[in-house]
Parts: C-alpha cells; sequence; structure tokens
C-alpha cells in the first residue's frame, strides 16, 4: 500500500472527509511545503505526520493511547477561527490564516522555497525525506503532486495549534507557532470585502501595467485606438516568469516592475515635453528645464502653488516604480499559482501576436501587435548614442568659421554709421501670418496697418522667414543660433557654442570698433555667465533697466517700458558711438495674460503706472481654461509688441535707424496646433533705401508680413548671409542654393528628424 494510504488522519479530518484527493490534480506551491515538511523526522517523537506522532509500526500513537487535551477542540469540530469540520470537507478548500481565500494557499516565501528540497525519486514515495539530501530541498512547482494534507490546523485560545504537542509549529509553517495576524483576524471577519479587495487590486495591477506599456507619451496620440493594442512585451514577460526558478523569479519581476514603472514616469514627462516644446525629453540634456519650468511657474502661479506641484511631481515619480514593482511581483504570483492555465493563454496569446503581427491588423491607424514600449526604450538608448556622437560632430562644425580672421575694417562697412536694432519678440511664430486662418486674417490686417504707419513715417520694409532650431520654448536656443552661425538646437551645444571664442554677430559689430555693443535683457533675472560670449559691452538685465512696475505673469518688464529705457539708458546720450543693440521683448511670452497696453511715450516713468493695468488685464488661469481664449490673447500680446517697436520708430527713430525684428520661435501647440513648422517672421526695417537695396537678391517680401511663399532660411545661415551683404563685397547667396540639406525639410517632419541636426558645412 503507498506511504499516502498509511498515514493517520489528522485532528481536523473526520471519517466522513473520504480518502485522501487524487495525486495528479494540478498541485500548488503550498502542497510541497504542507507534506514535505510533515515527514521530515522528529529525534525525539519519531515520524511526524501532519499533527499526530506515528508510532514505529505505522499507527498514531495518540489513537492508541485515547484522545488528549490538545485534541479537544477538534473533536469538538470547531477552530478558534470558528471553522468547523463541517467545513473542512474535501473540495471545500477552506485557506489557513493568512491564506488569500481567493487564490488558494499562501506562496511561501522565498527564504521557504530556496530551502525545499529536489522531489522524491523514482521508488520513493512522495514526501519521504531523502537521505542523501536531508528533507525539504526541491522545488515544489516541479515535484510530482503529494496526496494533499489536510487544511490548516485549528487554533487554540493562546495562538498555538491545536494538536501541536507543546506548542511547537503546526505541519507546514516552519519556524514559529502558527498564528492568525491582524490581515487573517480581518479577512476571517470580512470575507466579502476581502475577495473583493483582493479581485480589485489584482484588477488595479492588471491595469497598471497594461497602461504602462501601450500608453502614448503625447497627448497627440491618445486616442481610443491607442489601448486597444496587444503589447508583446507582456506576453515574452510572462512566458519568461512562469519557466524561472523562484528566486530569479521574484528578482526578475521586481526589476521588470521598477523598469516599467521609470518608463511610466519616462512618458508622463514626455506628454510634458511635448505639450511646450513638441519634442520628447532628452535623457542627457534637458534636466536643466526643469529648474526654468519651476521658475515659470513660480512666476505665473506664485511660489506656494510652483512648490506643492514640485512636490506632488516628485512623490509621483517616486510612487509610480513602487506601485509597479509590487504589481508585477503580484501578477508573476499569480501566474504561478495557475501555471497550467497561464501557460496556455500565454502561448495562445503569443500566437495571436505573432499572427497578427504578421498580417498587418490594425484598428483604424493603429496596429494591434504592439512593442510601443520595447521601441520607446530603443529610441532613446539611441539618442544617448547619438548625443554623444553630436558633440564630436558639432565641435567639428564650430572649428570651421569662414569670418573668424576678417579684419575689423572689413566688417559691416555697409551699415556703418548707423543704429542697428535687433529685437527678438517672445514666441513670435508662422503661426501668427498664415498658419491659423482666424489668427492669421486678424494679424495681417494689423501688420498692414503698422507697415502703413512705418511708411508715414519714412521707413521701408523686406519680410521673409526663418527656421529655429527650437519650437514652444527655448529662446536661447534660437538667439545663439542667430548670433554664432551654428545651429545650436540642444542644450549640451548651447553650452559648448558660449564656451568659445567664435565671432558671433554682435562681436562683430564689437571687433569693427564702430559700434557700441549693448544687450535689453528683461528676461535675465539672475546672474547670467553665457552673456560674455555676445561680446555685449553692456548688458541691462530686468534689475538695471530701473523698472518699478509689476510683473505681468512670466513678463517681468513691458516692452514698450524695455525701448523707453533702451532710448533713456543708451540712445538718449549725447556723443555717443552708434549703438548696436540685442533687444528681447518678451510680453508676449506664455502665458499672454494680463498683456499691458499702449500708453504716451512722456507717460512711461518708471513703470509704477502699469499697475493698474495689470489689475484690469484677465486672470491667466481662466484664460487657459479655453485654448481658443488662449489663442486670442496670444495674438493681442503679439499686436502689442509690433505696436511698441512702430510706435518706437515713430517717435525715436531716424534716417540712421535700422531695425532687426524676428521671433525666436512658435508658440507651443495649443496655439501653433500639433504639426506646425518652426518658422518664424523675420523684417528689416530701415529709412535708408540703401540698405534694403543690399538685400533685393533675398527675394523677400515688401512690408512687415512676409507672403506664403517667401524664402525660407535656416536660422543659423543669417549671420553669414547678413555679414555678407553688408560687407565690402556685396552679394550674398541665392535664397535658391540650400546651405544644408535642412532647407529642404518638410513641415511635417518626424519627431527624430526635426531634432536631428543636419550640419553639413557650406560655409561661405
Amino acid at each position: 500500500m503507498p506511504l499516502s494510504r498509511q498515514l493517520p488522519t489528522t485532528d481536523n479530518a473526520t471519517k466522513e472527509d473520504g480518502p485522501a484527493p487524487d495525486d495528479s490534480r494540478e498541485r500548488t506551491p503550498d502542497d510541497t511545503r504542507t507534506t514535505d515538511r510533515a515527514a521530515a523526522p522528529d529525534p525525539d517523537r519519531g515520524t511526524a505526520t501532519g499533527h499526530g506522532d506515528t508510532a514505529a509500526d505505522g499507527t498514531d500513537e495518540r489513537d492508541a493511547a485515547g484522545p488528549g487535551a490538545d485534541d479537544a477542540p477538534a473533536a469538538a469540530g470547531t477552530d478558534a477561527g470558528g471553522t468547523g469540520a463541517e467545513d473542512q470537507r474535501p473540495g471545500h478548500d477552506t485557506a489557513p490564516a493568512g491564506d488569500d481565500p481567493d487564490h488558494g494557499p499562501e506562496q511561501p516565501s522565498a527564504a521557504e522555497e530556496s530551502a525545499q528540497g529536489d522531489s522524491a525519486p523514482a521508488g520513493r514515495p512522495a514526501g519521504a525525506e531523502d537521505p542523501a539530501t536531508g528533507p525539504g530541498t526541491g522545488d515544489p512547482a516541479d515535484e510530482p503532486a503529494p496526496a494533499r494534507a489536510p487544511d490548516g490546523p485549528a487554533a487554540s485560545d493562546d495562538g498555538t495549534a491545536v494538536g501541536a504537542p507543546g506548542g511547537s509549529r503546526p505541519a507546514g509553517t516552519p519556524g514559529r507557532p502558527w498564528r492568525r495576524g491582524p490581515r487573517g483576524r480581518w479577512r476571517a471577519g470580512h470575507p466579502a470585502a476581502a475577495r473583493v479587495l483582493t479581485y480589485g487590486t489584482t484588477a488595479l495591477a492588471v491595469l497598471l501595467v497594461f497602461a504602462a506599456l501601450v500608453m502614448p507619451n503625447g497627448l497627440s496620440r491618445f486616442t481610443p485606438f491607442a489601448f486597444t493594442r496587444l503589447p508583446g512585451e507582456a506576453v515574452v514577460a510572462a512566458a519568461v516568469l512562469l519557466f524561472l526558478p523562484p528566486r530569479p523569479r521574484r528578482w526578475v519581476a521586481g526589476l521588470s516592475g521598477a523598469g516599467l514603472g521609470l518608463l511610466l514616469v519616462l512618458k508622463f514627462v514626455d506628454i510634458g515635453f511635448y505639450s511646450v516644446l513638441s519634442r520628447p525629453f532628452d535623457l542627457v540634456l534637458d534636466w536643466i528645464l526643469f529648474e526654468d519650468g519651476h521658475s515659470f511657474l513660480e512666476s505665473t502661479v506664485g511660489g506656494t502653488a510652483a512648490t506643492a506641484a514640485v512636490i506632488g511631481a516628485v512623490t509621483l515619480a517616486a510612487a509610480v516604480p513602487v506601485l509597479m514593482t509590487l504589481a508585477v511581483i503580484r501578477l508573476s504570483e499569480i501566474l504561478v499559482r495557475h501555471r497550467a492555465t497561464a501557460t496556455r493563454t500565454t502561448f495562445v496569446v503569443a500566437i495571436v501576436w505573432i499572427t497578427c503581427s504578421a498580417i498587418g491588423l490594425r484598428i483604424g491607424s493603429t496596429p494591434v501587435a504592439s512593442s510601443a514600449a520595447a521601441k520607446l526604450v530603443k529610441d532613446r538608448v539611441n539618442r544617448v548614442e547619438a548625443g554623444i556622437e553630436d558633440e564630436r560632430k558639432f565641435a567639428r562644425v564650430a572649428a570651421v568659421d569662414d569670418f573668424g580672421d576678417t579684419p575689423p575694417d572689413e566688417l559691416l562697412t555697409a551699415l556703418r554709421g548707423k543704429d542697428v536694432l535687433f529685437a527678438f519678440i517672445e514666441s513670435y511664430g508662422r503661426v501668427a501670418i498664415d498658419e491659423n486662418p482666424e489668427m492669421s486674417r486678424l494679424m495681417s490686417a494689423a501688420l498692414a496697418e503698422d507697415t502703413d504707419r512705418l511708411d508715414e513715417a519714412g521707413f521701408s520694409s523686406r519680410s521673409g522667414f526663418l527656421r529655429s532650431p527650437t519650437t514652444g520654448a527655448g529662446s536661447w536656443l534660437a538667439h545663439s543660433t542667430l548670433w554664432s552661425g551654428l545651429w545650436v538646437d540642444n542644450q549640451r551645444r548651447y553650452r559648448t557654442v558660449t564656451a568659445s571664442d567664435r565671432l558671433t554677430l554682435t562681436g562683430a559689430f564689437q571687433r569693427s570698433g564702430a559700434w557700441r555693443t549693448v544687450g535689453m535683457m528683461p528676461g535675465v533675472t539672475r546672474a547670467w555667465p553665457e552673456g560674455k560670449f555676445y561680446d555685449f559691452d553692456a548688458i541691462y538685465d530686468s534689475k538695471e533697466l530701473g523698472y518699478r512696475g509689476p510683473k505681468f505673469s512670466w513678463t517681468p518688464v513691458p516692452d514698450q517700458y524695455t525701448l523707453s529705457a533702451f532710448e533713456r539708458l543708451e540712445r538718449a546720450k549725447k556723443d555717443r558711438d552708434p549703438l548696436m543693440a540685442g533687444i528681447i521683448l518678451a510680453t508676449s511670452h506664455n502665458p499672454w495674460a494680463p498683456i499691458p497696453r499702449m500708453i504716451g511715450w512722456d507717460e512711461v516713468g518708471n513703470g509704477s503706472v502699469y499697475h493698474a493695468m495689470k489689475e484690469e488685464g484677465k486672470d491667466p488661469e481662466e484664460v487657459w481654461k479655453d485654448p481658443e481664449q488662449v489663442r486670442t490673447e496670444y495674438r493681442r500680446a503679439v499686436e502689442y509688441s509690433m505696436d511698441s517697436l512702430v510706435s518706437y520708430l515713430e517717435e525715436y527713430g531716424d534716417e540712421d535707424t535700422v531695425l532687426v525684428v524676428l521671433g525666436d520661435h512658435q508658440p507651443v501647440p495649443t496655439v501653433a496646433g500639433d504639426g506646425a513648422s518652426r518658422d518664424v517672421p523675420i523684417s528689416i526695417v530701415a529709412h535708408d533705401e540703401a540698405v534694403l537695396d543690399r538685400i533685393s537678391d533675398w527675394e523677400w517680401d515688401e512690408g512687415l508680413k512676409p507672403g506664403p511663399d517667401a524664402p525660407v532660411w535656416r536660422m543659423d545661415t543669417f549671420r553669414d548671409r547678413f555679414l555678407t551683404a553688408y560687407g565690402p563685397q556685396a552679394g550674398a547667396p541665392s535664397a535658391a542654393q540650400p546651405e544644408s540639406d535642412a532647407d529642404t525639410e518638410s513641415d511635417t517632419e518626424s519627431d527624430t528628424d526635426r531634432n536631428a541636426d543636419p550640419d553639413v558645412a557650406a560655409k561661405r
């Protein structure tokens, strides 16, 4: 007779329990733990089998001696938790304290699994001790199923198992008395709530993992179809976890969960970057932008709200990987508990995924078989590698400068004696000109009116487009690109070029000895060591402008005040040299509310007059509740900036005034829309017609508004074109001759192509 048939019944069993379950049933990991440890020899009491002791002849010593004190509760048919023998019939599967009532016996800990021995060899009964290796050294998932040990013993009032001699531990609970913890007592007292909690937690774990695998990293790609994809990464992970040994399985599940959590955090960050910069987060270069983002929040919503937002973001970023790790570990345990079913399901889903991938099955435009998470990870690895290579490439391109050795007397000879003003209008992009029909209609009317006013003041203008290296934000990248003649589209390049001695456009004016160079930088609110790269003789930041008025959201100083301060601090001086000025007009910076209004130039004073204007203006939080209102306020802000410049020329301009006005980048996608170009308008305004004759072969359009067919150049080509046009030998490259392969980029280029730098040295 098999050994399993010789084992006596335990204290919790009755004769009505029937024969032991069939060995061929699907086993759980807990079966082996109970049987193997029950079979471990006790040096004092003989061979332990369950809760009783077996004599040499195979009979239970307690059966021979009659029931003892320890057997009384069991004979009554009720344990300390209120579970009677009637509930413990075969097939009832009542879980002992601490076990999951929905998923069978609780999984053993890592230490217990690692301590379990190999399955019994052929010819030795399952659960018997191997004399060579000792008890409990096998992996329960790999052993043949032994006869099932009865459910856990009843607990006495003192917490020890009934039938365990002298308070010793029950079978299957090594190392400590079996006590029901707070969690077990709550589950026993609230079985329905425990079941709901168990299934709810599992469902949340599934949703969290699924969302991390298929969630897009840009708001424009959030469609219902995006969540109908079948993630191939989940299929591979399930297969690996099912066939790994216990200890490696837990490590792999934990590390996979942490990695998946970090991937989800990266997707959230990407969503923010796409919403502002229309590009994903750069893992190497973009960390500095978080500080700028915090400064922006402080200036728009206040310090307390900004701090709260930072704390919330950091908490979320720390919690997501932890929760994801717990979710993956939980799902891996469920897979192993139901190994046979999980194996079959994984195999079927893998076949479905392969079939959908092979035939290219799609729902809408979204492929059903997805590997988006793996592709995203691969893309970021490639970007890091490309960034390293880009640094070497950029250093080679930056070393070539055809104007670096130009003698001072050959620089900008056609502009000698002129005041040359370069004015950047923040976020002034092509969307305001011709990419949004309603906005373009109103903006075109405003620019036509401004052109007429300039004509009346004796000024003429020519306009075209430049392609900016950035969009949505990152004005300093555009500024350094225009001044240096290099394509500066990331922070690494910015640091590299501002640490070099490359000749800038402002430096060319300074080197000539014919101009005093001045920087009007109202947006600079702290130390700016990069400023020395631009070769300004004087830099006026927000503190040095003498402004005593309020901030307009992010904007520290209204544009009209900036121009008024420039006139007062520099241009109104007697016996001065001609000026070359770089002027930043920041009123059109996001969030575009509230907006000041134009006043008489003699009313500007120290700026205190603007306090009342701010109170009259709109609340940015209210504006940003409606995207259409955001676009309206953006247009009004750009109109104000342009109106400030035109009014300045009317008030202070003369025949020796030359103005170059341009945008630095397009506004955020809320205004520009998805897929907008990176083009920004640029105009040259002059009283002297000879100045505009020098650029006649540029084929720019007349007036302040460039037409839809106006030339589009990369912004980094402007320095060389400008220095050539106004040098001793007039004649610039034709607009039809691209400086690099970027000039032929389409407006609908992909994110990868859009951020790649097509530096092809074709310098003159």
